[in-house]
């Protein structure tokens, strides 16, 4: 097994760092009984907490829901979009600042078949791992897993594959265009060319991507 990401990691101070060097880690879950299940991280976005209108945590906003943002980093926050779909978030930064990185895309690696099942599909394509609601199902993650350290037992991220400057792409968050100006915001990192990553779509924006 390779080295795990410690929670020193995630206490990194610049968000938007943090969702660039995220791209091409490993990220893990042990679910019950079943296998190991995990991927390449391809895809993520970055949220700046307090002075961010697209963060759920926007002015220091605390709630019964954001209270988990304000935990040091390196704990899950998991919430659900449209009552339907679980997104993976990572909490950065010290305690007290609610920053965070939304977890968009991984390419697949282990647990494969475990994961095919999980998102109802019949065989490994692109889509298996694109998009948050997409990544949460495959890789078994719920509500419940809300809070949880994301170096544990049962989340885990590793050190995975090299990924150069010159092949990080970045432009606007997906689905926050509630946010006004913020919403342009280049936060949303994917390695160029992978195919892998989620595609925009044009909907109704998602009010719960912080």
């Amino acid at each position: 097994m390779a080295l795990k990401l410690t929670a020193s990691f995630f206490l990194q101070a610049d968000v938007v760092k943090i969702g660039r060097e995220l791209l091409g880690k490993m990220l893990f879950t042990h679910i019950g009984r079943g296998p190991v299940c995990g991927g390449i991280i391809v895809e993520t976005e970055a949220y700046g907490g307090a002075r961010d209108r697209a963060s759920h945590a926007y002015g220091n906003r605390r709630t019964r829901r954001t209270e988990v943002m304000f935990h040091g980093g390196g704990v899950a926050y998991v919430y659900l979009c449209y009552g339907i779909h679980s997104l993976f978030n990572i909490i950065t930064n010290k305690e007290g600042i609610p920053d965070a990185v939304l977890i968009r895309a991984i390419q697949p690696v282990h647990g494969i078949e475990v994961m095919l099942k999980r998102r109802r599909k019949v065989r490994r394509d692109c889509s298996l791992g694109a998009g948050p609601g997409a990544l949460s199902q495959a890789l078994g993650i719920g509500l419940k897993h809300n809070g949880i350290s994301v170096s544990g037992d049962v989340i885990w991220l590793e050190q995975g594959i090299r990924i150069r400057p010159s092949q990080i792409a970045s432009g606007p968050r997906i689905g926050v265009q509630y946010a006004g100006a913020d919403a342009q915001r280049p936060w949303r990192f994917w390695i160029r060319g992978s195919e892998w990553i989620s595609r925009p779509i044009k909907a109704k924006p998602c009010m719960a991507v912080h």
